[in-house]
C-alpha cells in the first residue's frame, strides 16, 4: 500500500477568472491516478491546501508528524515546487520509509502540464527506491538535502 499525502502547490492550482489569479483548489490527484490506470494500492489524504511559499515550519512539522504516524512504508507527497526541497530536508530524519515528493511546474488542469508525468514517475520511484527521502521531478531523482530549485531555469538541480 502506498500512502499519498497532498499539501497543495502548483499541481493543484485553479485559475479563478474573477480574481485573475491562480489559487490552490481541490486536488486532481484522484483523476490523474485514474487516467494513469492506477485504481488501487494507495490511500489518499489531504494534509493542507497551500502554495508552497505559504508553507511554514509548523506546516512542515505537521507533514513530518503525518508521515511518522503513517503505517505505510512507501509514501508519495504532492507539494509545491518552491519549497519542496525544504520539506524534503525536514523529512530526511526518517530512515525507515521511502518518501518521494513531487509536484508540477504547470497546474494539472492546464493542457501542457508536467503533473501527469511527475505523478507516474513518483509512483514508480516509490516502489523501486531504497528507504530515504527523494524529490522526483521531470524524470530526475534527487536526494533530500542535495537539491534546490533553480527558479530561473524552472528545474531542480543537485547542490
Amino acid at each position: 500500500m502506498i500512502q499519498i499525502f497532498t499539501v497543495g502547490g502548483t499541481i493543484d492550482k485553479v485559475y479563478y477568472d474573477a480574481n485573475s489569479e491562480f489559487e490552490v483548489g481541490h486536488s486532481l490527484l484522484p483523476e490523474l491516478l485514474s487516467e494513469s490506470n492506477i485504481h488501487e494500492g494507495y490511500r489518499l489524504r489531504e494534509l493542507m491546501r497551500k502554495d508552497s511559499l505559504e508553507i511554514d515550519d509548523s506546516d512542515r512539522q505537521a507533514i513530518l508528524q503525518a508521515v511518522e504516524a503513517c503505517d505505510c512504508e512507501r509514501i508519495v507527497i504532492t507539494h509545491g515546487t518552491d519549497t519542496m526541497a525544504d520539506t524534503a530536508s525536514i523529512l530526511s530524519s526518517l530512515k525507515d520509509k521511502i518518501i518521494v515528493l513531487t509536484g508540477a511546474m504547470q497546474p494539472a488542469r492546464m493542457r501542457r502540464t508536467d503533473a501527469i508525468f511527475n505523478i507516474g514517475f513518483a509512483w514508480a520511484s516509490v516502489q523501486l527506491l531504497p528507504p530515504g527521502v527523494y524529490i522526483a521531478m521531470n524524470g530526475e531523482l534527487f536526494e533530500a538535502g542535495a537539491v534546490r530549485k533553480n527558479l530561473k531555469a524552472q528545474r531542480f538541480e543537485r547542490t
